[in-house]
């Protein structure tokens, strides 16, 4: 099993990286990438635990990107973690995620319910490469007792134009997609049956994205068909996932429980991004050995 889509305790996963590599092995996965929202905090952890379970690690991310108020994710595969000026513009991301999450707990004052808003955005604070979101403050609805799920958190309260509602505010896709190639990885569109922009697709691949996540947990037999024929119609490539939260109101109830074939993994991995990242490490490597 291939997944390439997964969240950690970086993000808004409820799983350390150690951990959802364990639940990853024990499932049968083969090859994992972390994605986590615009960080790469837990691609250390996630590669040396990979390593110890003989796990394919593939470093990843997915990004939030804006258009129209609306968000676009976009995945990033094969990235250098260790890029700076991704790590820099990740960075002021992260920084407009808490102010999201700090108006987003005022209107939920301003409607009757109070919560904590620096117990909530205490870890991302802790920890400046810890990016939160949304279901942060649902699962404190959650604790608190005003909802039973983070689905009624979100219906109720916190999805786009319910009452707590705040748009974010991100860079354009074509920002985004240039920044992951920046940094030496392949761009693709995240679960496009949920954003429902399909006449935009074209004008990203105009902008240089490369790839379109067809298997993904919540499309259906028709939507992954739909998006096949997308891919193959606009030369892109296929990525696929779980988009594993270990949250039961978030996503897939296991890693893996999606899988990405494996002819299409391998086409990703033939990707001239890829092999130009190969290159630009080994002429680094070759570099320091001389110096």
């Amino acid at each position: 099993m291939i997944d390439l889509h997964t969240h950690t305790t970086a993000s808004d996963g409820r799983c350390t990286p150690a951990e959802l590599v364990a639940r990853a092995r024990h499932a049968g996965v083969t090859v994992l990438s972390v994605t986590d929202h615009d960080t790469v905090a837990g691609c250390d952890v996630a590669r040396a635990s990979c390593a110890d379970a003989q796990i394919e690690f593939v470093a990843g991310i997915e990004i939030t990107a804006v258009r129209d108020e609306a968000d676009v994710h976009v995945l990033g595969y094969f990235i250098d973690p260790e890029s700076a000026p991704l790590r820099a513009f990740l960075a002021a991301q992260r920084k407009q995620r808490v102010e999201r999450i700090r108006r987003m707990i005022e209107r939920l004052r301003a409607l009757g319910i109070s919560l904590d808003a620096e117990a909530i955005l205490q870890p991302a604070i802790a920890n400046p490469n810890t990016a939160v979101g949304r279901p942060w403050i649902a699962r404190a609805l959650v604790a608190a007792g005003h909802v039973a799920t983070t689905s009624e958190a979100f219906d109720l309260w916190l999805a786009r134009e319910r009452p707590a509602f705040v748009p974010r505010e991100g860079a354009a896709p074509a920002d985004v997609i240039a920044r992951i190639h920046d940094a030496g990885g392949i761009a693709s569109i995240a679960h496009p049956g949920l954003i429902g922009r399909d006449a935009w697709i074209p004008e990203f691949v105009a902008v240089g994205l490369d790839a379109i996540e067809v298997y993904h947990t919540n499309h259906d037999e028709a939507a992954t068909a739909h998006y096949r024929v997308m891919a193959e119609r606009l030369n892109l490539a296929v990525t696929g996932g779980s988009d594993y939260h270990a949250d039961e109101s978030h996503g897939a109830l296991r890693p893996g429980s999606t899988s990405l074939p494996r002819s299409e993994y391998e086409r990703l991995r033939r990707s001239p991004a890829i092999k130009n990242q190969e290159l630009r490490i080994k002429n680094a490597y070759m570099g320091s050995t001389n110096s």
